[in-house]
Order: structure tokens, then sequence, then C-alpha cells
């Protein structure tokens, strides 16, 4: 990392700091408030232990706004253990030897950019995280479909996989996979963007969230805590990834994170309510990553 980057990561994360600390003292404008399901305010300290206590925990992020990461970050650290697992739909599973070769130190970071597809705000928003692992040790690992298999459902519908190589489909959760089109949340995409894709639409998002479930089951650890960071739509209403998590382990003790911005933070909005175990709330003010 160059020195230039080294300071703006720096001054990202004092900025993020402060914030957090106004958060904290609660004074007149807060960073964020996190909220139980049932819209009563909860601490940090209380969420965390409860989910020192699951399996799986699928923290739901808007991609672009810092609260969320740096949130991600804090509590991966607070999590650090030699049974701790993270994994994110942000890296995909054809880079995961890229992903892999980087946490051992075999490759650099410019090494990682070049060899794996890596996100636009990676270096702001989710190598903190990332180089936290790397400098504990604790495996991080990615998760999510090939974007180009995402599009070919999107295009033909699963049938589309049907033509890939074994190589590729190692690359996605085994077929034929589960599919519910009743779930509210497919359903609601259909109502969302009508005319595109059609019936493929959802599918197209099912079978990330069946990937994303497969992987993070693969990777878990008995009797550890994996840690999934994934946009909220992928969990929210404990659908998405968390169904398909379910129908596979229904044994496991799950907890799911929504992300959700309101232009108050002293209660939560009627419709946030039920989205998820623990919902963080952030000003409609808060300043993007992108």
């Amino acid at each position: 990392m160059t020195v230039t980057l080294l300071w703006k990561k720096i001054q990202w994360l004092v900025l993020i700091f402060c914030l957090s600390v106004t958060a904290v003292n609660g004074q007149k404008n807060p960073a964020y408030q996190l909220f139980k399901e049932n819209g009563k305010k909860v601490s940090y300290g209380k969420m965390l232990k409860q989910i020192e206590k699951a399996d799986i925990v699928l923290f739901g992020e808007y991609h672009n706004n810092p609260i969320c990461h740096w949130l991600q970050f804090e509590l991966a650290k607070d999590l650090m253990n030699d049974k701790l697992v993270i994994g994110a739909e942000m890296f995909e599973r054809d880079n995961e030897q890229a992903l892999a070769n980087y946490l051992s130190g075999t490759i650099d970071g410019k090494a990682l950019d070049t060899l794996a597809r890596l996100w636009p705000n990676y270096e702001t928003d989710y190598r903190p995280v990332v180089d936290l692992a790397k400098e504990e040790k604790i495996p991080f690992v990615s998760t999510n479909i090939p974007r180009r298999y995402a599009n070919l459902v999107y295009r033909k519908g699963f049938e589309g996989l049907d033509t890939l190589s074994a190589e590729e489909k190692s690359w996605i959760a085994p077929l034929p996979v589960a599919y519910d089109p009743e779930l509210p949340g497919y359903k609601a995409m259909l109502d969302m963007m009508p005319g595109h894709g059609g019936e493929n639409f959802p599918k197209a998002q099912a079978i990330k969230d069946v990937t994303m479930a497969h992987f993070i089951l693969e990777n878990h650890k008995p009797g550890g805590l994996s840690l999934h960071l994934n946009g909220t739509y992928h969990s929210d209403n404990f659908e998405g990834i968390l169904w398909y998590l379910r129908e596979e382990q229904p044994d496991l003790q799950y907890i799911t994170i929504s992300t959700v911005e309101q232009n108050q933070l002293k209660q939560l909005d009627q419709e946030h309510k039920g989205k998820a175990n623990f919902i963080l709330v952030i000003p409609e003010t808060m300043t993007k990553t992108y």
C-alpha cells in the first residue's frame, strides 16, 4: 500500500471513529442506532452477546454506507477466535484461489486486484476486514456465484446452467437448486421490475442466495461462528440466503442484521420492524462511499 493510500485509509477510519464516538455518547446527531426485531432499542454490547451464541450471522449492508463497513469491521474484530470464518458476497467463487493466496501472503494487494474482480469500493469498504482476517489468520472465503452465471440464469433460467462444465459448476451450489417463487422477496422483485427478465429475474437472485448459503455451510466450522457480509436484500425478512441455510441446516442458530436509513433515529419506522433480528438504522444524510 502506498503512503497516499495508507493515509486515505487512516483518514477514513478516523472519520468513522469520530462518528461512532458521537453515537456512543448519545449526542445530538448520532451516527447510528440499533434496534431489535420488535423495534426496541438495543446496545451494541447486548447484540454482540447474542451473536456470540449463534452459529451463523448474516450482516445485511448497504454497499455504499460507511457505517455498515465500520460496524462490520468492529464486529469481526470483537468476534476474533480460532473458529471464526468470514465470508462475503463481494468475492465470487472463481476468485477464491486469488483471495486465498492474498490471505496467505503468496501475492500482494496489487496482484489480488489484477487476478480477482474486486468491487470498485473494495479499497475503502472491504479491504479493512480482509486485512484484519489476514493479520489474524482467520479464514475469509468467497461465497458468491460468478456474475456471468447469474446473468445466464437471468437470460435462460436455471436450465442455462446445465451447459456449464464440471469446473464451472463447482463454483455454484449443487444443481438442481430448490426454488420457491412464492417467497415474498422474490415476488416483490417482479413487482419492482415488471418486464425485466420475467420469471427469471428473481431466479437470478435465488441462484446467488443458494450459492452463498452453500459455501457458507461448506466453510462453517462445527461449534464455531460464521460471519457473512451481504447486501441487505439477500437476507431481509429472514428470506434469501437464510431460507436456503434453514432448508439445509435447520438446527443451526442463525442471526440476521438488516440495514435501513431513516430521517430520525429515535424509533424504528413501522415498515422496518421484523426485517431481521437486529436492525441497524443510519441517518439518511450519512455520507456515502460512492
